[in-house]
């Protein structure tokens, strides 16, 4: 639908809206996929609908599945195999809840007249997207760029005696006395 995929092995279409974008932290996964064959960069794509989009945990960013709230968001878009999207779910940890692959639509960027494209995206887990929203101010942005990113933190230097869903906790929880 709008999309056309030159390497037949890659035909999951994955919105990328974070750190996996071009610049940022874990788009060395991207680069090594496209080296690789299992993945091919298709553009730059905008979200149809709102969607939150904002930071969590050292600066993580999460794409929240409450479309209509938020902005439209925009990010790359990416052809990717089955054994790219097996990579992807494990950096994403889909099987630890941290993230959930969900569909999404998409226009591209700058040309929204054209037909949309469906897509899939990692969402914020819903176990815990709605007190992000809220620790957030209900407040997100529509693109994760260097002013959003100041201050992340990668997984390699964060403390690694809690896990990610620790650390997503505690950041969500109220404030003690």
């Amino acid at each position: 639908m709008g999309v056309e995929l030159e390497n037949s092995n890659c035909t999951n279409l994955v919105f990328t809206y974070g750190t996996l974008k071009r610049g940022f932290a874990n788009h060395v996964l991207l680069q090594d996929l496209m080296r690789t064959g299992d993945a091919v960069f298709k553009g730059t794509y905008r979200t149809l609908q709102k969607y939150p989009l904002v930071c969590g945990p050292y600066r993580v960013p999460f794409l929240l599945n409450m479309a209509g709230s938020g902005l439209r968001v925009t990010g790359e878009l990416y052809a990717v195999s089955a054994r790219g999207l097996d990579r992807l779910d494990e950096l994403e940890g889909t099987s630890c809840g941290h993230y959930e692959l969900r569909p999404i639509h998409l226009t591209p960027a700058g040309e929204e007249e054209l037909l949309p494209c469906a897509a899939q995206a990692y969402y914020a887990h819903k176990s815990y997207e709605e007190e992000m929203w809220k620790r957030n101010g209900r407040k997100g942005f529509g693109v994760y760029s260097e002013k959003e990113a100041k201050g992340y933190v990668k997984r390699k230097d964060r403390p690694q005696n809690l896990s990610f869903l620790d650390h997503i906790r505690i950041f969500i929880s109220p404030p003690s006395d």
